[in-house]
């Protein structure tokens, strides 16, 4: 019934007003449904060692599908193209981990004189008018300094430690996101139809129209996040290099690695490439490497992220923030990596669903992955 101006809300039989019954309604399911997240959050953290290990395999099998649907097109055989594509990633990946430890031990005679000259060149400035610090108070600063930065740094690696406190447990975690990557791109499809058939029958269409579209956003978030890190790593790695800075190529990489944490892992990389200008090389250098740094972030702003991460995330910039901030938290690194496109695959999921475009269909047990 219309409740027009200077009429009376309707109540129960026990005096409640309407208003009070839908708040205490919506107060229960938004209950139940933090609830139901929270032992998501628990069950994750307990398994944690078998859960990052999959998650990395489906961003990898996110990455790698395209490849293997292309060279299979070609005529390739399935296997070839998994196994080429496979190849061709841990090449990459082996060639720039390779490419740090290269350039880390040919620059790190440099880097050593480098670095007394810059301690010393510290302690004399500060020693000076208006300063007059003495040389007990600097090495008591520079050893506060270093345990804050323990401190800090604690809440960022502890994910990491968590995941692999041991080699056993990275090799373990190394060896289940192989295999897991491995079984995703031969039968996907069989195991998400393994994965619905679990749902009730009347539920099975919307969830597998729901897998569908968060599989589509989850790809196209890794393939531009890839574009998004490679001009990152190349804008602040050539001014580095430009700069006359030591470790300028691993910089480059580091911006590489960094940048797949959406917005977070950037600045943060960014901050420590104008603190080694700084260091290394004085206070003008730091100056445009901090420009360069700016510069960069603004391609990303304003071109890269609306044209490429916006159609392909279609989440507000603010979620994504809020989200790697809740992500780094809750689970450290692989919070901070996972939580964009956590939050990207479940809005389309759920988007999906509330728009209830699906076909009505019936996935049976012998139905042939696609």
């Amino acid at each position: 019934m219309a409740r027009g101006r200077g009429t009376v809300e309707p109540s129960d039989d026990l005096g409640i007003p309407w208003g009070m019954r839908v708040a205490a309604g919506w107060s229960w399911r938004l209950l139940a449904v933090f609830a139901v997240a929270a032992v998501v959050i628990y069950l994750v953290a307990v398994f944690e060692q078998i859960v990052v290990p999959l998650l990395v395999a489906l961003l990898i099998s996110a990455l790698l599908t395209p490849t293997v649907i292309a060279l299979a097109k070609r005529g390739w055989p399935r296997w070839l193209a998994i196994v080429v594509a496979l190849v061709a990633f841990t090449a990459v990946v082996a060639a720039l981990v390779v490419l740090i430890v290269w350039q880390v031990r040919a620059g790190l005679p440099q880097l050593e004189r480098e670095s007394v000259a810059a301690y010393d060149r510290a302690r004399d400035i500060l020693s000076d008018p208006p300063w007059n610090v003495s040389d007990k108070q600097f090495a008591s600063w520079i050893a506060s300094a270093g345990a804050l930065a323990q401190k800090d740094s604690g809440v960022l690696i502890g994910g990491a430690v968590k995941v692999g406190s041991t080699v056993g447990h990275v090799l373990a975690g190394a060896l289940i996101a192989l295999f897991a990557t491995i079984f995703m791109l031969i039968d996907g499809r069989g195991i998400w139809n393994w994965i619905v058939r679990l749902f009730p029958r009347a539920a099975r269409s919307a969830v597998s129209a729901a897998g569908d579209s968060g599989w589509f956003t989850l790809t196209r978030f890794v393939r531009v996040q890839i574009v998004v890190a490679v001009v990152n790593a190349i804008g602040i790695g050539a001014v580095a290099f430009f700069l006359g800075l030591p470790l300028a190529v691993p910089i480059g990489v580091v911006v590489l690695f960094a940048s797949f944490i959406p917005v977070i892992g950037a600045i943060v990389s960014g901050v420590i490439a104008v603190l080694i200008a700084l260091v290394y090389a004085g206070p003008v250098q730091a100056i445009i490497m901090l420009a360069g740094v700016l510069l960069v972030h603004l391609l990303e702003a304003h071109v890269l992220q609306p044209l490429l991460v916006g159609g392909a995330v279609k989440v507000h910039p603010l979620a994504v923030v809020i989200g790697v901030a809740a992500g780094t938290g809750i689970a450290g690194v692989p919070g901070a990596l996972f939580a964009v496109p956590l939050i990207a695959t479940v809005n389309a999921m759920v988007t999906t669903i509330a728009a209830g475009k699906w076909r009505i269909q019936e996935i049976e047990p012998d139905e042939a992955p696609r």
